[in-house]
């Protein structure tokens, strides 16, 4: 029996459906509220104790504004005139299928499943998520004959950036072109060698990264930056790390510098600090973890003690430092209050340092550094630090106050989760890329491996879910670049970004067959780089939680 792939009167269709997703979703956070509330205040206890039921909650708004930011996209296809075949069935498959999960049930991860009662819902409050529109789209949106002709498209338009039209203007798909031109030239090539040998990313890549601006595109003109768009920080962010996450990270340490000394630093240390860390004069690293505290940034112990000269000394232990050695500032979170216990005292200082070597990677006095060997995320190298009485200058206290420093991280997770988010789609787009010719150029059975179902379905899903999260991570950088308020959409972006690399990823290495699980095909490195994405800039639990409390109010 054959079936027309695509669905009549798509944006009519989809534009009714969604609503429906958006009643239920109203619904569940009502009765959530309802059932963690005592006094009538959300209950951190109770919160805590249903917390499956919470983060449930935070997937399926997930899912309604992933859903409303595709029909958005697709609405200014439309009225461009690009909203071809490809992106109607992207679209359609992306519709259908979330709307079915949201049906059936939400993969919040792999063992864990979250069906819509344990939301207090019961089936007249679900009824919405059964109307006719809805119906519609999960038994005619993600069908066989829908994905295998999206891959079909896919084989024909190869030679295209994207799958499907992104709906950026122009001057940022100038911009992409530039950094897919670099990655292809510059990175890709040599990625897999410099994972493999677990080296540093040589000096010249990060040079070139300089000239083209990368460290400074958000940063503004009078102080030494491009003053792009945040737009303009996810494009280059997913391309670079399309073609390595390393280097698509580069950009990170600089943007979160950035974006703390902007938002909470002087006027002396913005016109210090910011034109160096634009032309990558500077190089900083994060440095905020601790060994037993993780996510929990509250509970740091390690102190920064003032002398009599003003300045400060600082004790204890960091964890998970990424680009540790041959930085020269690192952006350090420490307690200045000793009387405290939780974030009120904490302090963050742009504490100087002599960039490493190979033989001495932290000759600076006071301050000791190990390698953490990690499966993937290599190219900048991860290290536990120890501090013994390390010196940073009074006036290198961010903001000239103690007791801020907390608050002024905080202010920089909405870019960083944006940045993390985009590195996550270049990362997805990779798995797509190398399993997608792999697939082409592997024979089984007398054919290619793209003409079996099983290994074409895995192909049109990813690129479906890659667009998903392209419009809900562009969703994001757009709220931040117009002043609005984008934790929530930030951490969306972050945390059904990450899933969909590291589905990505699996399945690419699935269509790789036992070559996948052999060092020297790509999809291996792939594999241990999407890992990692789940994990830092809060875990997918953290974010969850985090998304979780904003909803509820």
């Amino acid at each position: 029996m054959t079936q027309t792939a695509l669905l009549p009167d798509l944006l009519a269709l989809t534009g009714a459906a969604i609503p429906s997703a958006v009643i239920v979703m109203d619904v569940a956070k009502a009765k959530l509220r309802d059932a963690l509330s005592e006094g009538g205040k959300v209950s951190a206890a109770l919160l805590e104790q249903n917390q499956a039921a919470a983060h449930g909650l935070s997937w399926l708004a997930t899912y309604v504004e992933a859903l409303r930011q595709m029909q958005a996209w697709a609405e200014r296809l439309q009225a461009e005139g690009k909203f071809g075949e490809v992106e109607q069935l992207i679209h359609q498959i992306a519709c259908g299928e979330y709307l079915a999960q949201m049906q059936g049930g939400i993969p919040m991860s792999q063992g864990e499943i979250l069906r819509l009662t344990a939301l207090g819902l019961s089936a007249e409050d679900m009824a919405p998520l059964h109307d006719a529109t809805v119906a519609a789209l999960v038994a005619g949106g993600n069908t066989p004959s829908a994905r295998a002709r999206l891959v079909a498209l896919m084989q024909e338009r190869a030679a295209e950036t994207t799958v499907g039209a992104t709906g950026l203007e122009e001057e940022l798909e100038m911009i992409r072109d530039q950094f897919r031109r670099f990655a292809v030239e510059k990175v890709e090539p040599f990625a897999h060698e410099w994972h493999l040998k677990d080296e540093l990313i040589p000096m010249e890549i990060i040079e070139e990264l300089a000239e083209l601006g990368v460290f400074g595109l958000t940063i503004p003109e009078n102080l030494g930056g491009l003053g792009l768009s945040k737009a303009s920080m996810v494009v280059v962010s997913e391309e670079l790390s399309r073609g390595y996450i390393g280097v698509g990270s580069l950009g990170t340490r600089s943007e979160i510098a950035a974006e703390l000394i902007l938002a909470g630093g002087t006027d002396e240390q913005k016109e210090h600090w910011l034109p160096k860390i634009a032309s990558g004069e500077i190089l900083p690293t994060a440095v905020f973890t601790e060994p037993n505290t993780g996510s929990d940034l509250g509970s740091l112990r390690t102190r920064a003690v003032k002398n009599a000269a003003g300045d400060y000394e600082v004790t204890g232990n960091k964890t998970w430092i990424t680009h540790a050695a041959r930085t020269h500032v690192m952006t350090l979170l420490a307690r200045t209050d000793p009387n405290t216990t939780d974030y009120r005292g904490l302090s963050m200082f742009l504490a100087e340092k002599i960039p490493g070597t190979d033989e001495a990677p932290f000759p600076t006095p006071g301050m000791t550094g190990g390698e953490i060997e990690v499966l993937g995320y290599r190219g900048m190298k991860e290290y536990e630090l120890g501090f013994d009485g390390f010196k940073v200058k009074g006036e290198n206290l961010l903001g000239g106050e103690e007791g801020k420093g907390f608050k002024q991280l905080m202010q920089t997770f909405e870019s960083a989760r944006i940045q993390t988010a985009a590195r996550a789609i270049g990362v997805a787009q990779s798995a797509l890329d190398v399993a997608m010719q792999y697939a082409l150029d592997r024979k089984q059975f007398g054919k290619a491996l793209i003409n079996f179902p099983r290994v074409s379905d895995k192909l049109a899903m990813m690129a479906v879910e890659i667009m998903v999260a392209r419009q809900l991570t562009y969703y994001s950088a757009w709220q931040k670049d117009h002043d609005k308020r984008c934790d929530l959409e930030a951490g969306m972006a972050k945390l059904l970004g990450a899933r969909v690399a590291w589905a990505a990823a699996d399945n690419g290495l699935q269509i790789h067959g036992g070559n996948g699980f052999a060092l020297e095909y790509k999809i291996s490195r792939i594999l241990c780089d999407a890992r990692i994405l789940n994990i830092f800039e809060g875990a997918a639990e953290i974010q969850a939680q985090v998304i979780a409390r904003r909803l509820l109010g």
